[in-house]
């Protein structure tokens, strides 16, 4: 099984960007924790903080049959565009973020991508991206 993992904006700086919220680990080091512990699937992880690029890589991924994880950041409460990609490539997507988007902000309530996505994991930090590996596994 193949896996792509895509981060959008800011993702880059976990581990430095408001810990208290995102918590002290960054990604780079996650990510590698996670190909040993799912050492028989195909883990591929790209993050971007430009919109288009986040666009094209759900594109090729999902033209691919690839399942997607997806944290679009910010832009998952302003992105149709985003939104249109995820659902273009058929709905293979989980959208993973690390806070609870419930707990926070009025403006950060509303996903747009979301609802392009076969479900959303929220609030449970760089465990999201597990579940939702767990989830395309047990389909």
């Amino acid at each position: 099984m193949r896996i792509q993992i895509i981060n959008g904006p800011n993702l880059n700086l976990l581990g430095i960007r408001e810990p208290e919220i995102y918590g002290s680990q960054s990604f780079d080091v996650f990510i590698q924790q996670i190909k040993l512990e799912y050492s028989t699937l195909e883990l591929d992880y790209f993050q971007s903080n430009v919109e288009g690029e986040l666009i094209d890589h759900i594109q090729q991924s999902g033209l691919r049959g690839d399942c997607l994880i997806i944290n679009p950041g910010g832009y998952s409460h302003t992105s149709v565009a985003i939104r249109d990609a995820i659902a273009a490539v058929g709905g293979k997507a989980i959208e993973v973020h690390l806070s609870n988007l419930h707990a926070r902000e009025q403006f950060r309530h509303q996903s747009i991508t979301a609802g392009a996505c076969i479900g959303v994991i929220s609030g449970f930090g760089l465990e999201g991206y597990r579940m939702a590996i767990q989830r395309f596994l047990a389909s």
